[in-house]
Protein backbone atom coordinates (compact mmCIF):
# COMPACT_ATOMS: atom_id res chain seq x y z
CA UNK A 1 0.00 0.00 0.00
CA UNK A 2 1.45 3.36 -1.01
CA UNK A 3 1.50 6.49 1.08
CA UNK A 4 -0.01 9.55 -0.63
CA UNK A 5 2.67 11.95 -1.83
CA UNK A 6 5.50 9.43 -2.07
CA UNK A 7 7.21 8.62 -5.35
CA UNK A 8 7.92 5.14 -6.65
CA UNK A 9 11.62 5.71 -5.79
CA UNK A 10 10.77 6.62 -2.20
CA UNK A 11 8.61 3.53 -1.86
CA UNK A 12 11.36 1.38 -3.42
CA UNK A 13 13.99 2.80 -1.05
CA UNK A 14 11.81 2.13 1.98
CA UNK A 15 10.73 -1.38 1.02
CA UNK A 16 12.10 -4.63 2.41
CA UNK A 17 13.74 -3.05 5.44
CA UNK A 18 14.36 -5.18 8.52
CA UNK A 19 12.18 -4.52 11.58
CA UNK A 20 13.48 -1.36 13.25
CA UNK A 21 15.80 -0.47 10.35
CA UNK A 22 15.71 3.24 9.43
CA UNK A 23 16.10 4.70 5.95
CA UNK A 24 18.57 7.62 6.13
CA UNK A 25 19.06 8.67 2.51
CA UNK A 26 18.34 7.55 -1.04
CA UNK A 27 18.65 8.75 -4.64
CA UNK A 28 18.48 7.47 -8.19
CA UNK A 29 22.02 6.65 -9.38
CA UNK A 30 23.75 5.05 -12.35
CA UNK A 31 26.86 2.91 -11.70
CA UNK A 32 29.61 4.39 -13.88
CA UNK A 33 31.16 1.03 -14.76
CA UNK A 34 28.02 0.11 -16.69
CA UNK A 35 26.80 3.53 -17.85
CA UNK A 36 25.73 3.71 -21.46
CA UNK A 37 25.79 7.05 -23.23
CA UNK A 38 23.78 8.13 -26.21
CA UNK A 39 26.74 9.47 -28.16
CA UNK A 40 26.65 8.89 -31.89
CA UNK A 41 29.99 10.45 -32.84
CA UNK A 42 33.35 8.76 -32.47
CA UNK A 43 34.61 11.23 -29.85
CA UNK A 44 31.55 10.66 -27.66
CA UNK A 45 31.82 6.88 -27.95
CA UNK A 46 35.50 7.01 -27.00
CA UNK A 47 34.66 9.27 -24.04
CA UNK A 48 31.99 6.81 -22.86
CA UNK A 49 34.44 3.91 -23.08
CA UNK A 50 37.09 5.81 -21.11
CA UNK A 51 34.53 6.80 -18.47
CA UNK A 52 33.45 3.16 -17.98
CA UNK A 53 36.98 1.75 -17.92
CA UNK A 54 39.01 4.44 -16.15
CA UNK A 55 37.77 5.86 -12.89
CA UNK A 56 34.70 3.65 -12.61
CA UNK A 57 35.95 1.18 -9.99
CA UNK A 58 38.96 0.72 -7.78
CA UNK A 59 40.06 -2.46 -6.07
CA UNK A 60 41.05 -5.84 -7.34
CA UNK A 61 39.32 -9.15 -7.71
CA UNK A 62 37.72 -10.15 -4.41
CA UNK A 63 37.31 -6.57 -3.18
CA UNK A 64 34.02 -5.18 -1.89
CA UNK A 65 33.63 -3.03 -5.02
CA UNK A 66 34.30 -6.00 -7.32
CA UNK A 67 31.38 -7.87 -5.76
CA UNK A 68 28.88 -5.34 -7.20
CA UNK A 69 27.09 -6.96 -10.16
CA UNK A 70 27.01 -5.43 -13.61
CA UNK A 71 23.81 -3.45 -14.05
CA UNK A 72 23.17 -1.01 -16.87
CA UNK A 73 20.15 0.89 -15.61
CA UNK A 74 19.35 3.48 -13.01
CA UNK A 75 18.95 2.11 -9.50
CA UNK A 76 18.19 3.57 -6.11
CA UNK A 77 21.20 3.82 -3.82
CA UNK A 78 19.82 3.61 -0.31
CA UNK A 79 21.52 4.14 3.00
CA UNK A 80 19.96 2.80 6.17
CA UNK A 81 21.29 2.64 9.69
CA UNK A 82 22.33 -0.99 8.94
CA UNK A 83 23.29 -1.25 5.26
CA UNK A 84 24.12 0.52 2.01
CA UNK A 85 23.06 -0.83 -1.32
CA UNK A 86 21.43 -0.68 -4.70
CA UNK A 87 17.76 -1.58 -5.11
CA UNK A 88 15.43 -1.75 -8.10
CA UNK A 89 13.87 1.69 -8.59
CA UNK A 90 10.39 0.28 -9.19
CA UNK A 91 9.86 -2.35 -6.52
CA UNK A 92 12.79 -2.07 -4.11
CA UNK A 93 14.19 -5.52 -4.82
CA UNK A 94 17.78 -5.55 -3.50
CA UNK A 95 20.39 -5.80 -6.28
CA UNK A 96 23.50 -5.49 -4.10
CA UNK A 97 23.97 -4.50 -0.46
CA UNK A 98 26.77 -4.36 2.08
CA UNK A 99 26.79 -3.71 5.83
CA UNK A 100 26.94 0.00 6.56
CA UNK A 101 30.22 -0.32 8.46
CA UNK A 102 31.87 -1.51 5.21
CA UNK A 103 31.48 2.01 3.76
CA UNK A 104 34.29 4.40 4.67
CA UNK A 105 33.20 7.62 2.96
CA UNK A 106 31.67 9.35 -0.06
CA UNK A 107 33.79 11.51 -2.35
CA UNK A 108 32.33 14.09 -4.71
CA UNK A 109 33.99 14.07 -8.14
CA UNK A 110 34.03 16.61 -11.00
CA UNK A 111 30.70 16.87 -12.78
CA UNK A 112 30.40 15.26 -16.22
CA UNK A 113 27.89 16.82 -18.58
CA UNK A 114 24.42 16.70 -17.00
CA UNK A 115 25.11 14.33 -14.14
CA UNK A 116 26.97 14.76 -10.86
CA UNK A 117 29.57 12.10 -10.14
CA UNK A 118 30.73 10.57 -6.84
CA UNK A 119 32.61 7.61 -5.41
CA UNK A 120 31.66 5.40 -2.51
CA UNK A 121 34.83 4.21 -0.76
CA UNK A 122 34.77 0.92 1.15
CA UNK A 123 36.67 -0.28 4.22
CA UNK A 124 39.01 -2.48 2.16
CA UNK A 125 40.21 0.51 0.09
CA UNK A 126 38.11 -0.31 -2.97
CA UNK A 127 35.54 2.09 -4.43
CA UNK A 128 32.72 2.41 -6.95
CA UNK A 129 31.82 5.50 -8.97
CA UNK A 130 28.21 6.58 -9.50
CA UNK A 131 26.39 9.37 -11.28
CA UNK A 132 23.25 11.13 -10.09
CA UNK A 133 21.17 14.01 -11.39
CA UNK A 134 21.57 16.32 -8.39
CA UNK A 135 24.61 17.37 -6.39
CA UNK A 136 22.45 17.59 -3.27
CA UNK A 137 22.05 13.79 -3.44
CA UNK A 138 25.81 13.47 -3.01
CA UNK A 139 25.80 15.91 -0.11
CA UNK A 140 23.03 13.88 1.58
CA UNK A 141 25.08 10.68 1.21
CA UNK A 142 28.18 12.45 2.57
CA UNK A 143 26.18 13.67 5.57
CA UNK A 144 25.21 10.13 6.61
CA UNK A 145 28.30 8.19 5.43
CA UNK A 146 31.18 10.62 5.91
CA UNK A 147 33.39 12.74 3.69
Amino acid sequence: MSTPGTSARERAAGSQLAPGERLLSHALVVPVKNARGVSVNVGGMIGNAIMRNVGAQGGGHGSIAASCPDVSRGLVLRVTDQRVGLVNSLDGTPIWEVPRNWVARVERRPRLQLMARFRVHYADGSWLAFMTFRRRNIEAFRAVLGE
